[in-house]
């Protein structure tokens, strides 16, 4: 692919396909697209703001879909760009993209379902649900049990923060297989290494318990069960769960790429952790989604969920999360939200249940991330959320004695990237600038200084805190799962 032929295709999102007559505000939609903000402003600094195309361009994002909720109803949907780099099939608001962690909270409206029904409880042990695998108990679950809820809400102590998926071709193991970490899974075992019920951690593998106690307990495949349940009656008719996406929709579907715009071999990874990465969807059905979880909670639906379980799932659990979702603010300001980034592919959903707002992006690129935050800002700006938008920074200029500790390469544990693959981090100095990259996970950004011990990136959007020894020398950086030691 040449790059200015991605240039040209990326320029061209004007391409985009709106949504069905009636559903479009095409003066807002045109305001929004030529408004995308960065995620953290510089305090003093002019405003800046960019058109799509434009950040498409700058990180190489083939193609973007968003949908957007106002007053509780969907406002305007739209695609753009292109299915795979350098082709000609255009992105639209029925493209089909992976929407990675997003898989969470709408598969914990399956869990929820069946609680519901009275099949599942949550607060039960759940090896008492499981028959094709057992958890291994420990001195962890020797005082306190893993639960359903602890598994939804990232309390229950487990390990495997994510997946990588399985390329075109490879072996795909089933899902004991995955928890136990044998062949051919390409992560390590699940297993609880912290007391159940003491802390969150984010957790990809307690998710796969979850899926794997639904299919015990009901006999039934996830994508079908899944799609009966919860995705049938939510009105989210293109949307799947199956894994691979079967051949007769691989066309519906958008290509992942990397952060360098080439495409992932064979097109995308296969996810059998369906309930934590798997499911294929629209940025419009997945607003479905949010709008119906918020009726059910409003008591004005019970289509999806019942009022009681649709509150259990936006109440806060262990902070951050819900029953699935994550939560942030309360009154006007509560919303549930979740991101996603799977190998290729990078989404975001928000919904405010108080007001009747909302969207969701969908990318196809790993370097999506930023334009999904951008755009957000935007729709943000537009439509008048409460209490979301740009982040206002005053960073601290850096001494070169910091500088100089820490420059250098900072090797990522493999239980932070549920890959067996070496990742490292890096920290260069480029320019005048202290920049960092995690090849294939974050772009190349700009790192900033907050105060004497924290860094920011701001064109990523993340923080790491400076680790020091008893002398005050730069020993690592926290990136929260971990620290990192320099090589």
């Amino acid at each position: 692919m040449k790059s200015s032929r991605f240039l040209l295709l990326a320029l061209a999102a004007a391409c985009a396909t709106p949504a069905p007559p009636g559903a479009a505000d095409d003066a807002a939609a045109t305001r929004v697209l030529a408004g995308l903000r960065p995620a953290i402003v510089v305090k003093g600094a002019p405003p800046v703001t960019f058109g799509l195309a434009e950040r498409m361009a700058k990180y190489k994002v083939p193609g973007v879909s968003v949908a957007v909720v106002n007053g509780g109803k969907l406002v305007w949907s739209r695609g753009f760009g292109v299915k795979t780099a350098g082709g000609t099939d255009s992105v639209t608001a029925m493209t089909l993209f992976q929407a990675a962690s997003i898989s969470k909270p709408v598969a914990a409206s399956v869990l929820l379902r069946l609680v519901d029904e009275g099949k599942l409880d949550l607060d039960r042990p759940v090896n008492e649900y499981l028959t094709s695998w057992k958890l291994p108990e420990n001195a962890f679950t020797a005082t306190e049990q893993v639960t359903l809820r602890r598994l939804a809400s990232h309390a229950a102590g487990t390990t495997v923060h994510g997946f990588p998926g399985y390329a075109e071709g490879a072996d795909v193991p089933t899902v004991p297989q995955i928890l136990d970490g044998t062949k051919p899974a390409n992560t390590v075992a699940v297993r609880v290494d912290t007391t159940p019920g003491a802390r969150w951690r984010y957790s990809g593998g307690g998710i796969t318990i979850e899926q794997l106690a639904m299919t015990d307990v009901t006999g039934e495949a996830f994508p079908e069960l899944a799609r009966r349940l919860v995705l049938a009656p939510a009105g989210m008719t293109r949307s799947t769960y199956a894994q691979p996406l079967p051949d007769d929709r691989r066309a519906e579907a958008a290509s992942g790429h990397r952060n360098d715009g080439t495409m992932v071999t064979g097109r995308w990874h296969t996810y059998p952790e369906m309930a934590a990465a798997g499911l294929w969807t629209t940025p419009t059905e997945l607003v479905q989604w949010a709008m119906a979880i918020t009726a059910a909670r409003a008591g004005t639906s019970t289509t999806v969920l019942s009022q009681k379980m649709a509150t259990e799932m936006l109440t806060m659990q262990k902070e951050p999360s819900g029953l699935g979702p994550m939560l942030e603010k309360s009154g006007r300001a509560f919303r549930f939200q979740h991101g996603g980034a799977n190998e290729g592919y990078r989404a975001q959903l928000i919904y405010f249940p108080e007001t009747g707002q909302g969207a969701a992006v969908m990318t196809n690129s790993d370097a999506g991330s930023s334009v999904a935050a951008e755009l957000l800002y935007a729709i943000a700006a537009e439509y008048q959320w409460p209490e979301y938008g740009p982040r206002e920074i005053e960073p601290l200029p850096m001494d070169s004695a910091l500088v100089s500790q820490l420059v250098g390469e900072y090797p990522v544990p493999k239980e932070v990237t549920g890959t067996p693959a070496p990742v490292v981090k890096t920290i260069t100095m480029e320019g005048g600038k202290l920049m960092t990259e995690v090849p294939g996970f974050i772009p190349k950004s700009e790192f900033l200084l907050l105060s004497g011990d924290r860094l920011i990136a701001p064109d990523a959007s993340y923080e790491v805190t400076i680790v020091r020894d008893k002398a005050g020398k730069v020993s690592g950086i926290d990136i929260g799962p971990a620290v990192l030691k320099r090589k």
